[in-house]
């Protein structure tokens, strides 16, 4: 008999979302992590990140006091400050984490697990010591981790990623980030807005590449009114590292130039976390990309081990990760729910923030479609000009043939709040003229969705 019927490797968003949904389904369940329970995204991730962009839109709120009839004078940040209070909250949120073990009665192993075979692992723990543990059925949610490369040596000093920046205890005067995702875009609005000069280097034509373009341009616009320098359709050539800085070289069109800088964050390229997990012996397949192959229930090619998260590819969300954790419960539980991946959101949280859903305009164009598109900007919106923040704007896509919601993309303030609804209507197969009737309270920012339906089909009320 195994030890357990579910043991879970890895405690992040997918993993301890899957040992909790395995629980309540009255199985026996454990996990093994070799951090933090919570994974990379309570602790060194998501939520980190969150708490230190509060702080700089507080600080940008804060300078713009006069705007509302206040006064603060002498505004700044403690950068000692800022940090500490991103640590404390990822620390906190660990700890609720371990309170849902407890409460659902889930073994937790600290430390290293190899598998043995499809049904053992051998536990090796911090004091060197080691045991084997089995199970009837293994889930995978390692993650992932930064790409290297060679051009771009990360001492974690001088160049870093974005975990030696929320450990940092100084702020740098100058930033150079290599790549305008999601990290990049992040922290480069982080401490720009707390004062340091920063550069965005991305080697694709648009920030946020993933995003639709239109609201990529949006962004970079905010960006460089703020006094960021965006250099898009440039590649890093090489860093030289000096004892008080790092000489960046670029290179565009043919065209070389240098940047100097305190520091650099590398902001490119993962890779999923399967070194030393023993998937050879154990007769688990990766794809060409390195990611661990599976179905459309995270089963593996081995049968009884499943992987769900970043390290079985795909989006690298953590929303992403716990949907498939459940999917992957439910495959072991006999009632199978696969994960739709057309419809897993995105959100980035600079601000103005991003917020994206199903597909982009260049994609939908890209399959054939025939498009209805609806924009409202929230320059229209009476809540955002109350509120301060009317740049940005919502842009619905729409199959033309069937009036259907096929793509939702906002950017704008908070933004990343407005999506709930937009999903629940890509779920449900609505119609613009389905969401142009549901009524949204006056006044909210959620009007703009409204308006925006309303728009696509050629009766905007409030619109230009």
């Amino acid at each position: 008999m195994a030890d357990f019927d579910v043991l879970v490797i890895g405690a992040g968003p997918g993993g301890y979302v899957a040992a909790i949904k395995a629980a309540q389904h009255g199985k026996k369940v454990a996990i093994i992590e070799k951090e933090q329970l919570g994974g990379i995204c309570l602790n060194w991730g998501c939520i980190p990140t969150k708490a230190l962009l509060k702080s700089a839109e507080m600080l940008d709120g804060m300078r713009h006091a006069k705007e509302f009839g206040l006064s603060a004078e002498n505004v700044r940040a403690d950068f000692a400050g800022v940090i500490r209070r991103s640590r404390d909250v990822a620390n906190g949120m660990s700890k609720g984490i371990e309170y849902l073990m407890k409460k659902n009665k889930i073994t937790v192993f600290a430390g290293t697990a190899t598998l043995v075979n499809a049904t053992t692992v051998t536990l090796a723990k911090a004091d060197g010591s080691r045991q084997q543990i089995s199970s009837d059925n293994i889930i995978i949610a390692t993650g992932h981790k930064p790409r290297t490369f060679p051009h771009l040596p990360v001492d974690g000093k001088q160049v870093v990623n974005y975990r030696h920046l929320l450990a940092a205890t100084e702020q740098p005067g100058s930033l150079l980030a290599i790549g305008a995702g999601a990290i990049g875009m992040e922290f480069g609005y982080f401490f720009s807005t707390l004062g340091t000069k920063v550069t965005v280097v991305e080697v694709l034509d648009q920030v946020l590449p993933l995003e639709d373009a239109e609201i990529a341009k949006v962004v970079e616009r905010q960006f460089v009114k703020a006094g960021v320098v965006i250099k898009i359709s440039t590649k890093v050539v090489k860093l030289e590292l000096k004892t008080n800085g790092v000489t960046v070289h670029l290179e565009k069109d043919g065209k070389s130039e240098i940047v100097e800088v305190d520091k650099v964050l590398v902001a490119v390229g993962f890779l999923a976390n399967t070194e030393g997990l023993g998937l050879e012996q154990a007769g688990v397949n990766l794809d060409e990309r390195g990611f661990i192959k599976v179905d459309e229930n995270q089963a593996t090619s081995t049968p009884g081990i499943y992987a769900i998260g970043d390290v079985a590819g795909k989006q690298l969300l953590a929303h992403k990760a716990s949907f498939e954790g459940e999917a992957a419960v439910g495959a072991i539980v006999g009632h199978p729910a696969p994960v739709n991946y057309a419809q897993i959101p995105g959100c980035t949280y600079c601000q103005p923030q991003v917020a994206s859903l199903g597909l982009t305009e260049k994609k939908a164009l890209a399959e054939g479609r025939k498009l209805k598109i609806g924009r409202f900007p929230f320059a229209a919106s009476g809540k955002a000009k109350a509120i301060g923040h009317p740049e940005g704007l919502v842009k619905l896509i729409f199959d033309a043939e069937f009036d259907q919601l096929i793509g939702a993309h906002l950017v704008g303030y908070d933004a990343t709040e407005l999506l709930a609804e937009l999903s629940l209507a890509l779920k449900l197969e609505c119609t613009a003229r389905e969401i142009m009737e549901t009524v949204h309270a006056h006044p909210t920012l959620s009007e703009a969705v409204m308006e925006a339906a309303a728009d696509a089909l050629g009766v905007c009320v409030h619109g230009s």
